[in-house]
């Protein structure tokens, strides 16, 4: 694997140094789990008596699995853009470190949580003096079931599905890299990743969001043909975290878009459809989420998301309307450009808190909206 190989006629992403020396970092890590990783597959494969092996696993992993990097397209950028209208005049998905938000946790600049954790990952590389900001790993998962909302829709409502050719300078992790996880691997070395999920399925009857399945579930999901995707995976906590090295540029590297319908017939609806259009690839809707407003449960983020949900519908919404991705992007707005109207809720901080964990709701226990 070079940083300059070329597949599918179009010319790979270069790599600066650090990148580099990022991929090569997790690489090896993964290598020298390798023959441990695989005679753990196979125990597990041998346990759920599944007449399979593991090299045909890894196989279908490299061969189904698409990075997918989700992002809400409404929220803005610390530059006072849109996400989508940024991506729609810059050509260029960015990192957290450039756009100053964050649908997990903003800690993304030096000496912050994501810095400190990258450090651990990738072996100082991207500490090095030189590295700029826009030289980090921009953030997604492997959407290994092929789930209509993406791998990590904990990050966003809409996500870009990447090409192939992107999974060269890709590197992943069991669970999300705030968690300091020991299970990594990349797109040629997958076999700890790959071990990690059968035990994790062998011991819960879950996987990548999906309940009551198993091993040999698993393994006939990932050598089946590929699904309509027309199933929501509602992951939010599990997932195969992906790094991506270097730049995601759309023109290049996108596959597809896959959008939210609640943005159905809005300026930032209009604003995708026109980013698929320039950049050249197919723009989908997934089924989306909705929920009632009185409907948005009050244990699973706690009672404060009811509260705060009914006051979004009472002020952005029509009467009746669900509670959907558009509807929390308007709230989310508004708490930045229009601070004062929120005093009374507390920190800004902790109300932007309660609008990603409004959206893990509505993920969790939201029906299609079309």
């Amino acid at each position: 694997m070079t940083a300059t190989s070329e597949r599918g006629g179009l010319r790979a992403a270069a790599l600066t140094p650090a990148q580099a020396a990022a991929l090569a970092h997790v690489r090896s890590s993964a290598v020298a789990e390798r023959r441990s990783a695989l005679a753990a597959v196979e125990r597990e494969l041998a346990a759920a008596d599944v007449d399979h092996r593991p090299e045909q696993l890894l196989a279908a992993a490299a061969d189904r699995g698409w990075l997918t990097v989700n992002f809400h397209p409404d929220r803005l950028c610390a530059d006072g853009r849109a996400v989508a209208s940024a991506l729609a005049q810059d050509g260029v998905y960015r990192s957290q470190f450039v756009t100053g938000i964050s649908n997990g946790g903003l800690t993304a600049y030096p000496g912050g949580d994501r810095d400190r954790w990258e450090h651990r990952m990738f072996g100082g590389a991207y500490q090095q003096p030189g590295v700029a900001p826009a030289d980090r790993p921009t953030y997604g998962g492997l959407n290994l079931l092929d789930h209509a909302d993406g791998a990590c829709p904990r990050f966003g409502s809409c996500h870009l599905r990447l090409r192939p050719a992107v999974l060269a300078r890709a590197t992943f992790c069991l669970g999300d890299s705030h968690l300091d996880p020991g299970v990594v691997g990349t797109a040629d070395a997958f076999e700890a990743v790959l071990a990690g999920l059968l035990a994790g399925v062998a011991g819960t009857g879950e996987c990548l969001g999906r309940t009551g399945t198993d091993v040999a579930t698993l393994a006939r999901t990932l050598l089946e043909a590929p699904s309509a995707r027309a199933t929501v995976g509602r992951a939010l906590d599990d997932y195969v975290e992906a790094q991506i090295h270097g730049p995601l540029d759309l023109a290049r590297d996108v596959e597809e878009l896959v959008v939210d319908p609640s943005f159905a017939g809005t300026p930032t609806g209009a604003t995708l459809e026109s980013i698929a259009r320039r950049y050249g690839f197919p723009l989908r809707w997934h089924p989306g989420f909705a929920l009632a407003v009185d409907g948005v449960d009050a244990e699973f983020r706690g009672p404060a998301i009811p509260v705060l949900a009914a006051r979004l519908h009472r002020e952005f919404a029509r009467p009746g309307a669900p509670v959907d991705a558009a509807l929390i992007g308007r709230g989310a707005v508004s708490v930045v450009t229009e601070p004062e109207r929120w005093a009374d809720r507390g920190p800004i901080v902790d109300t932007l808190q309660h609008l990603k964990q409004l959206w893990h709701v509505l993920v969790w226990s939201g029906e299609p909206s079309h």
